[in-house]
């Protein structure tokens, strides 16, 4: 029969002797509650998707996955940029790490206007807080990232000029990724996105709207080069901002692949800067 020691015995903290660091360790998909800076609203309630990393030296076999859970409900209702940074520190403290790694990925809701008939309805956009910290002997270092998922109508430029009659468009997505060194609200990432677009997206538009937003886009043909250009100049405008990156992805109506482009700014600073973004105070 097996003693009470042998029962408890902790696997993960034995030795390994493959001798390979893991760089990334923990849990993926962890579904929690948060809440962020809303502009019209003050805060929002949202469900995030936590995934959460720690490097593991070569010596060890394993880590405590529990351990993660545990960290996060310690912050049960404060989960909020203010407390990232204090769940990364925890992170690392708990794990004896030297690094740390959160991802917080959440859909974030704004009320549009249709552009004619007036009606209003609940759009959803896909966000994300990405952070890191690495810790030495003199401070900890921390870095966030905000990232904003935004869905707009593209007219392809070549097919109208092309074409007698209309042109193929599509729904396409830009992605906007910054780090900011003051608070960036995330519907002025959605409005910089939407802009540069043909036309935004709705979820509700009468027959008026939809005509409106046809046309609308007809008139205004853009690439997925047009598109991640056009933020990007209107980001490195911002003196809040010190890096960004913009993705463009068009879901192709008449091609059995996808358009895509990519514009990155160079980083302005050193990483050992505190980042701001739109998470909710306590």
């Amino acid at each position: 029969m097996l003693q009470k020691d042998e029962l408890m015995k902790d696997i993960q903290n034995s030795i390994d002797k493959r001798r390979i660091p893991i760089q990334k360790v923990g849990i993926k998909g962890l579904r929690y509650p948060i809440t962020v800076l809303d502009r019209a609203n003050k805060t929002q309630n949202t469900v995030a998707e936590i995934n959460m990393y720690v490097d593991l030296p070569h010596h060890f076999k394993g880590t405590h996955m529990s351990r993660f859970i545990e960290i996060i409900n310690k912050f049960h209702g404060a989960i909020s940029f203010e407390k990232i940074e204090n769940i990364l520190e925890q992170m690392i403290k708990v794990f004896r790490s030297q690094t740390s790694h959160i991802e917080i990925r959440f859909p974030y809701f704004i009320e549009k206007t249709a552009p004619v008939s007036g009606l209003k309805s609940l759009m959803d956009y896909e966000c994300a807080f990405i952070a890191g910290m690495v810790t030495d002997k003199k401070k900890n270092r921390l870095d966030l990232v905000l990232e904003v998922g935004v869905p707009v109508t593209m007219v392809c430029p070549c097919s109208k000029a092309i074409s007698k009659q209309g042109a193929h468009n599509q729904r396409s997505k830009i992605t906007v990724r910054v780090r900011s060194r003051k608070l960036i609200w995330i519907e002025e990432l959605i409005e910089i996105a939407e802009s540069e677009g043909s036309a935004p997206v709705y979820a509700l538009l009468k027959r008026e709207d939809e005509k409106f937003v046809t046309e609308h886009a007809y008139a205004n043909p853009r690439f997925a080069e047009d598109a991640v250009r056009g933020v990007a100049v209107k980001l490195a405008k911002d003196p809040r901002i010190l890096w960004y990156e913009v993705e463009s992805e068009n879901m192709e109506s008449i091609h059995n692949h996808n358009a895509y482009a990519l514009v990155s700014s160079s980083l302005q600073k050193k990483r050992n800067f505190k980042v701001f973004s739109c998470t909710a105070k306590n």
